[in-house]
């Protein structure tokens, strides 16, 4: 329920208690009905408080506004004028029969005290329902402000971390009109800059009207990161910027083919910020040229907190620089201490003084040392810890390179800090911390990968209880939308020291096993040094000369492929691989180990794209690599080894010559293959039908007659009647395949009688190929067709109509090449989409029936037809028609829309859509007002998931679909639906390999998880969700899963 529902219930509740105060009145001379009367009032008015605080959630970012506020607290002003008078109600008709007669005899004297509390409070209901008259309505009003108003942008403040005076003065200086636009937090690392400057931004001075936005660069968005690279370092500096777009709602989403050009990036930042007052925070920042572009920006009121310890920063002469010293963490030193020691004033011991002065009251050290004494009320602990941490002072690695001198000291000081802490901790913990040396943090890392790591030196079931030691001690972070985990820059360049110590563990000390287990993941998610190393071992690995190890390697590299967050992560983790891959991959097939085969069949299905088979596969023909898997597949009972190897036999002959296409023929056991389309085996159908459509493209009408003759076509019929959604589509596309290829078969399963059987999407999809021997009329005589052309063209909407009903059976044949050139050189298509622009509601009907005949000629006459409809501007009206308010309008739009879709050249649409903007729309309708307009904008999306390119996919995950589909479950009772449709449109999109698909579904459910958090709803629908997701996956990722061998 959004904003304008809840002021609109509000409404009715106050209506409604205006005829409980009459029958409240009528009830004072019944004396047992009034306490029933008074409870209902106190319903009544607990309703209103509840639809109050509903409101104050759904623009909590708003209420800054006056107006708005004032509005809002309209309603609480009556509910704090009903409580007095409805108790006092209750205590009168609450008393004893005894005192009610005596009531009754004071009543003829003074007057009805019930009475005069009814009167004052239906006196308080109609001025409230009054004053809405009076603005027009409720709704309308507070609604209409909110619009107007941009949200304040806000920052949360750093828990912890108490206010002191150099915020005060921060904040001062923010205030004071001559101070400079840029204000420089400088200090040593960790010493709490950006915890005094999100202190200062979470409540900034009133002249920021728009708030206060962070936004963090880090060591990654430096030339130093970027090896000098310039041209490397823009392109991470104009990401960067992009991503402030979005954060400030300049943009809805980051745009990739623009996100490279920072000059014209930095020409959008400066339209962005044009009349806008806003505080931002620019953390870490490490060039200086990032300040002065910000800075140089004009026309704007907006002021910068800049934080960094570079000193080349420093000298920007336009900055008002502060300096954090030890004198002003001083004051703060000891409430951080006591906030994450878990201790009181009182609790704490004496000697935590002589500890903070020996942390030098550094906000990182404390909190490290706090942590690590958590609970600990034990003086002789404390007093071990400060000796303890003069002793770690002399054994701490230092900083490989640094700024200056002073940094590098207390980076030491920190450092014994961390050391101390991982003293207190199990000693598995202490081997994973530096074992995770060898990892990038410039990005967050998957939980998968830091488990990896772990099974190199530990126990596999050990890793929740040691990872937990490590995030309690604040030396790792982990996210709470997904398991991820980073760390703070102090804790990376600690790690950073001991990277030679953790090749060492994971590369050279560990076992060959672990060593081929480790080293994929290192080459995905390792720092740039450390990838050098493991791609040598995984090279190492893969070459054959131990069998057992090229098998770890290659289940390690389909594991490390799965935990990529995004497609555009696991596209470029796979070229890396397959780069590897593919020049050993004669050597591999070639051995003789049939585990080594089925794994290596694996990992090619899951790595290779269609250039890596036409690269790698051709020279497979002469190495007997056919007769080889074919033996492995005939002796083998293992599904998942026998779809994977089915499928590398299908590209081979795909990618092969004819020879190659005939032994794949023979050797592929396509009965097998039959069996396993049966409705209960789900899980194997995505491989067969890859498996099917390659021997269709390789073998033709060969490999048609083949399947014709082991009745595979039965098969895929019997999934038509009885398979799952996902199901259903891939038999729909295979039989296509197989009748544009070879035709139906004479005596084949699909006959007319049984066609209508079949559900409406199949019936659709195959009648043409059923029923193609049925005679065609003869083409329409073409004055009879100019005739129907010229009273279409009337402005007489009789006549119009009359036109549409007689051209149904001529668009109907506008398969018939003949019939459709004549319509594509008439002005039929140009005046159709005239008459979809009709204004009027009594003109309607002409709309609708115009989308009826566009949809017939989509579906009759194909690409050459689609083309006609792009000139004519018709994709667009007809999503615009989906927006008005006539449901049967919307609903015939919309139906058009689909079966242009799912014709021959819907994917020309799609592409129409994605140029012009139209998915942006679709997207935002999702949170119309109008449930029909959601409702069909919802489906259309789910039609343009099935049907999808890559680039649209992540398009519509960047424009948060997922999270509004969620918005529109929660309203809808959660049963899951939807989201389980847009899993399933993923699961049909014939756009994405199996790696891609299952990578894609795993960020749909971790967005579902994250906007569920907390909601009543959440079990049932991540419960469907994950049953879906469970469905098609068991073949698909059972072979690696778990297989971790040392």
């Amino acid at each position: 329920m959004d904003a304008l529902q809840v002021i609109a219930s509000a409404t009715q509740i106050v209506s409604g208690m205006v005829g409980a105060i009459s029958a409240l009145e009528q009830a004072s001379r019944n004396l047992d009905e009034a306490p029933k009367r008074v409870r209902s009032l106190e319903d009544f008015v607990c309703d209103l408080e509840n639809l109050t605080q509903r409101i104050k959630q759904k623009h909590a970012y708003k209420l800054h506004n006056p107006q708005l506020e004032y509005q809002i607290q309209s309603l609480n002003s009556l509910i704090e004028r009903l409580h007095p008078n409805i108790r006092k109600a209750r205590r009168i008709v609450s008393k004893s029969r005894a005192k009610n007669l005596a009531k009754v005899v004071w009543t003829s004297v003074a007057g009805d005290p019930l009475e005069k509390l009814v009167n004052s409070i239906r006196d308080d209901l109609n001025w409230w329902l009054e004053s809405q008259r009076l603005a027009g309505s409720v709704e309308k009003v507070i609604e209409s402000t909110a619009r107007t108003i941009p949200v304040r942008l806000k920052i949360k403040p750093e828990q912890g971390y108490p206010i002191s005076s150099k915020c005060n003065f921060v904040r001062t200086l923010l205030e004071q009109d001559s101070s400079h636009r840029v204000i420089l937090i400088v200090g040593l690392s960790g010493i709490g800059k950006l915890c005094l400057a999100r202190q200062v931004a979470a409540d900034p001075p009133m002249k920021f009207v728009d708030g206060a936005v962070e936004l963090g660069f880090g060591q990654w968005c430096s030339r130093a990161a970027c090896n000098e690279s310039k041209d490397k370092y823009q392109r991470r500096l104009a990401r960067k910027i992009c991503k402030f777009l979005v954060q400030i709602g300049f943009w809805k989403k980051i745009r990739d083919e623009n996100s490279g050009d920072l000059e014209y990036m930095c020409c959008l930042l400066q339209e962005a910020l044009y009349g806008k007052s806003i505080l931002i925070l620019l953390d870490d920042v490490w060039e200086q040229d990032i300040v002065e572009r910000f800075a140089k920006l004009y026309d704007n009121n907006c002021s910068y907190l800049v934080t960094t310890r570079n000193e080349a920063v420093y000298e920007i002469t336009e900055a008002q620089k502060v300096e954090l010293n030890k004198d002003d963490i001083k004051e703060i030193s000891k409430a951080i201490l006591l906030y994450h020691s878990h201790l009181s004033e009182e609790e704490v011991p004496g000697v935590a003084e002589s500890l903070l002065e020996r942390c030098g009251h550094h906000p990182l050290t404390v909190a490290v040392m706090g942590k690590a004494l958590r609970k600990e009320i034990r003086a002789e602990k404390w007093e071990k810890a400060i000796i303890n941490l003069s002793t770690y002072a002399t054994c701490a690695p230092g900083p490989i390179s640094y700024v200056n001198e002073k940094e590098a000291e207390n980076t030491l000081t920190i450092f014994r800090s961390f050391e101390f802490s991982l003293e207190a901790m199990p000693e598995d913990s202490r081997r994973l911390f530096i074992a995770l040396a060898a990892l990038s943090w410039a990005e967050p890392v998957p939980e998968a990968c830091l488990e990896s790591v772990w099974s190199v030196v530990g126990q596999d079931n050990l890793f929740p209880l040691v990872v937990c030691k490590l995030v309690e001690g604040s030396l790792l972070m982990k996210t709470d939308s997904f398991p991820l985990y980073q760390v703070h820059d102090m804790v990376s360049l600690y790690l950073d020291c001991r990277t030679h110590d953790s090749v060492k563990i994971l590369l050279s000390e560990s076992s060959p096993e672990r060593i081929a287990f480790i080293s994929p993941w290192l080459l995905t998610f390792g720092k740039e040094t450390v990838k050098q190393i493991a791609e040598q071992r995984t090279e190492f690995c893969l070459s054959g000369l131990e069998e057992k190890q090229a098998a770890i390697t290659l289940e390690a590299i389909i594991q490390a492929l799965m935990a990529s967050e995004s497609i555009s992560e696991l596209e470029a983790s796979r070229a890396s691989f397959s780069s590897i891959l593919g020049p050993r991959i004669e050597n591999l097939i070639s051995s003789n180990s049939q585990d080594l085969i089925a794994v290596t069949a694996e990992a090619v299905t899951i790595i290779f794209s269609k250039s890596d088979y036409q690269k790698y596969f051709p020279s497979l023909e002469t190495t007997g690599a056919v007769e080889k898997l074919a033996s492995i597949l005939e002796n083998c009972e293992d599904l998942m080894i026998q779809t994977n190897i089915s499928i590398v036999l299908a590209k081979l002959a795909e990618f092969g010559s004819l020879d190659t296409v005939d032994k794949v023929l023979q050797s592929i056991l396509i009965n097998q293959l039959a069996d396993l389309l049966s409705p209960n085996n789900e899980e194997w159908h995505e491989s067969v039908f890859t498996t099917l459509m390659s021997l269709i493209k390789a073998g033709k009408l060969n490999a048609i007659e083949r399947m014709y003759a082991l009745e595979i076509d039965k098969s895929l019929i019997k999934l038509l009647e009885s398979g799952s959604e996902v199901a259903q589509h891939h038999a729909i596309v295979t039989l296509k395949a197989f009748y544009e290829v070879g035709g139906p078969p004479a005596n084949g399963s699909l006959q007319p009688g049984n066609l209508n059987l079949l559900p409406w999407q199949a019936r659709l999809s195959l009648e043409r190929f059923v029923l193609s021997d049925i005679s065609i009329p003869l083409a329409p005589k073409p004055q009879t067709f100019e005739y129907l052309i010229h009273k279409l063209l009337d402005h007489d909407i009789k006549q119009v109509l009359e036109a549409m009903q007689d051209l149904i059976p001529i668009v109907e044949k506008a398969g018939d090449s003949r019939i459709r050139k004549m319509i594509l050189q008439s002005p039929l298509i140009k005046r159709l989409s005239e008459l979809l622009q009709y204004g009027h509601s009594e003109q309607n009907t002409i709309r609708s029936e115009s989308a009826f005949l566009l949809t017939k000629l989509a579906c009759s006459g194909g690409e050459p037809c689609i083309k006609k409809f792009l000139e004519h501007d018709i994709i667009p009206e007809l999503v615009k028609l989906m927006h008005c308010n006539a449901p049967e309008l919307q609903d015939s739009s919309y139906t058009a829309l689909h079966q242009m879709l799912f014709g021959n050249g819907g994917v020309l649409i799609i592409n129409q859509m994605l140029q012009t903007g139209l998915i942006e729309r679709l997207a935002h309708s999702l949170e119309g007002k109008s449930m029909k307009t959601r409702e069909v904008n919802m489906h259309c999306i789910l039609d343009i998931v099935e049907l999808g390119s890559k680039a649209c996919l992540e398009r519509m995950l960047s424009l948060q679909v997922v999270e509004k589909l969620v918005r529109i479950e929660k309203a809808n009772g959660g049963s899951g639906e939807t989201l389980v449709g847009f899993l399933r449109g993923i699961d049909k999109c014939k756009h994405l390999l199996t790696a891609e698909r299952r990578v894609m579904k795993q960020q749909v459910v971790r967005k579902v998880r994250a906007a569920l958090k907390g909601h009543k709803f959440g079990v049932q629908i991540l419960a469907a969700l994950d049953a879906c997701v469970t469905e098609g996956s068991k073949g698909a990722g059972s072979s690696s899963t778990g297989r971790q061998r040392k």
